[in-house]
């Protein structure tokens, strides 16, 4: 009991240090790992480990394979998690590059890793290549934490996290593949002592012998795991979904239903297909992730908060499973020569390949070859095969859990402690968060979104109202169901460029909430409110930069809104154009100035203009009916579409 509350509880101490020290979670969470496993040897009274999941295969915490299955659907409830989180929406422009990571890639990544390992660390080919098979993977529990605390343009962040989830069952797959293919080759001694009983990929023949017809095999395999892992996740994403939207379960078991449903699938799709169940989970995921759900949020907190503390779990079980004598087989210079090809050339020359001619710049693909971390799919699936094949008495089959956690501890340390640098050292960081919150999601919001958005400016609209976020999507809009006081919206990467934020619905009380609450996060451009109506009324000072627009509250912005539903745009040429035609716009009641747009298309509040210089076709930007400019010199007009309420 001791040692099992003891995981628990440095797991999330590890979590803690990973959020306070802002590097990903698996870091201490390995090093905890070993300092209670292994390493705990050197300082143990007795020289036992302090935490043994497993004592020869039969005794600890989880006796026998019992470990391994518990690995399995943990990670399955992680990658379904993932699944939720990928949207569509995301890789508009660069799905071709997320296809090719992960199918041209992986097979850089395979082969190249394979070759390396056969040359430079000395393994035969069969190990070499489930080796390769098993660091195909990045992880995704490693590059979000990363991604959050460096502010890079949105497609660079969608490629390194839909890469991170989408390949972890390809990784999976490979790896299978790969074991099953050295199943068929195991001496038939092992076999006829009961090794053969392993069977992973079900490819061992004990009738026609072993090896057969393999490749013939292996494709059938591909296919199977393929069509199953798409069945299943689809059925399950559509059961789910129609059972909440029926409401066939009841609220307060809707989490821990969904968790079943989750766990039924991947069991279900295994059964059928062995490891087919990582990737109906994930399918599952993406299913719901992008429906119209309407409690996919807390659906994902649970799933989020699960996954935490499993991986905080696992990680230390995995890391506490290995030995000082692992440990010892890979410390030596061809352990550092393999690494080093596998970061500094495998991967790159998989990313470059993967992204001709996809509009990415030359520093963009570097960092994205830079980051590259290997996570807890790796490490579980290696413990596994690995612990199987040392059984079976294959040679080799003993560096290949050593080797893969090593991997995954080079390259989260390196990518946790450098990533930053690299971003900064190769100009991938935004140079300026031009991107745009407005929380609060009426008519009038989605007014300004749409003529932000045309004017080539990256707005979020944040509300708590489901009907208006489905009305913004539906306009092209990026809309996030939040609720200001109880989200918390600062570690979504999909924020990163985001430097001003509006705060424009009906109550002072919220406004006010948003901008004390994420202002630093996403206002450090600048930070705007809506006046309120006893300011207006009162007339009472309000700091420049502090409102929105000093002379309607929000009672008008609706009203106006309601009566004329679009946005003008009235051309001015020189600083006096500009004060009569803004004094024509205040003096009528239709009518909101709210933009100044210079010559080169940059759009600033009209009551946050700091040193602004009104020049030959600029353009003011107001809310309202068309006005009468005659006794103005025009020389363009333009209006932008309405908006249906």
């Amino acid at each position: 009991m001791l040692e099992l509350a003891g995981i628990i509880i440095l797991g999330i101490f590890a979590q803690w240090i990973a959020w306070k020290f802002k590097i990903p979670a698996i870091l201490p969470l390995i090093l905890i790992g070993l300092a209670v496993g292994p390493l705990s040897t050197f300082y143990s009274e007795d020289g036992n480990q302090w935490i043994q999941p497993i004592w020869n295969t039969e005794k600890g915490f989880f006796p026998g394979e019992s470990l391994f299955y518990f690995v399995s659907l943990a990670i399955g409830i992680i990658l379904f998690e993932g699944g939720l989180t990928l949207k569509m929406g995301e890789i508009k422009k660069v799905g071709g590059v997320i296809g090719k990571l992960i199918s041209l890639g992986s097979i850089v990544t395979f082969f190249g890793a394979g070759v390396a390992a056969h040359y430079f660390f000395g393994l035969d080919w069969q190990i070499s290549f489930l080796f390769s098979g098993l660091i195909i993977v990045t992880g995704p529990t490693v590059i979000t934490p990363i991604l959050r605390n460096i502010p890079l343009r949105k497609d660079i962040s969608a490629v390194l996290k839909w890469e991170g989830i989408l390949i972890d069952p390809i990784g999976a797959l490979v790896a299978v593949l790969v074991f099953g293919f050295i199943s068929v080759n195991i001496p038939v001694e092992l076999v006829e002592t009961g090794a053969g009983a392993i069977d992973a990929a079900g490819a061992v023949d004990h009738e026609g012998g072993l090896g057969g017809s393999y490749t013939k095999h292996a494709l059938l395999e591909f296919g199977k795991i393929i069509v199953i892992g798409f069945a299943f996740g689809l059925a399950g994403g559509f059961a789910m979904y129609h059972a909440v939207k029926r409401k066939v379960i009841p609220h307060y078991l809707l989490n821990v239903a969904s968790l079943s449903l989750v766990l039924l699938i991947f069991v279900l799709s295994d059964l059928f297909a062995h490891e087919s169940g990582l990737l109906a989970v994930v399918v599952m995921g993406m299913y719901l992730g992008n429906s119209d759900l309407p409690n996919l949020k807390e659906l994902l907190y649970f799933k989020e908060s699960l996954s935490v503390l499993l991986i905080s779990i696992l990680f230390i079980l995995l890391s506490a499973n290995i030995s000082v004598e692992d440990l010892m087989l890979i410390y030596n210079w061809k352990t550092a020569i393999l690494f080093a090809v596998v970061i500094f050339v495998i991967r790159p020359i998989g990313v470059f390949l993967s992204t001709t001619n996809s509009g990415l710049s030359v520093n963009e693909k570097l960092f994205i070859s830079w980051v590259g971390p290997r996570g807890i799919v790796a490490a579980g699936i290696a413990s596994l095969f690995g612990t199987k094949l040392v059984e079976l008495g294959v040679p080799g089959a003993e560096y290949i859990t050593p080797l893969v956690f090593g991997l995954v501890l080079i390259t989260v340390l390196l990518n946790a402690t450098t990533a930053r640098l690299v971003a900064s050292l190769l100009g991938v960081f935004l140079k300026k968060s031009e991107g745009i919150m407005i929380v609060g999601g009426s008519r009038v919001s989605r007014l300004i979104a749409v003529y932000l958005q045309k004017n080539n400016r990256h707005v979020v609209l944040v509300d708590s109202n489901r009907s208006n976020i489905e009305k913004a999507k539906e306009l092209g809009i990026d809309a996030i169901n939040a609720n200001i006081y109880n989200d918390d919206l600062s570690d979504n990467i999909e924020l990163s460029d985001v430097g001003y934020l509006l705060a424009m619905t009906g109550s002072d009380e919220i406004n006010r909430q948003a901008i004390n609450r994420f202002g630093n996060r996403f206002g450090e451009n600048g930070t705007f409110r809506l006046i309120t109506s006893v300011e207006l009324k009162e007339k009472a000072k309000v700091d420049k930069g502090e409102v929105f627009c000093k002379t309607h509250d929000y009672i008008r912005f609706v009203e106006v809104a309601q009566e004329f539903p679009s946005i003008q745009e009235i051309e001015v040429h020189n600083p006096e154009m500009f004060d009569k035609i803004l004094g024509i716009i205040n003096e009528n009641k239709d009518a909101i100035p709210l933009f100044f747009k210079n010559p080169n298309g940059e759009v600033h509040l009209i009551d946050d203009l700091k040193d602004t210089i009104v020049e030959n076709d600029s353009m003011i930007a107001y809310l309202g009916k068309p006005l009468d400019f005659e006794d103005v010199v025009i020389a363009k007009m333009d209006e932008v579409p309405a908006i249906e309420s």
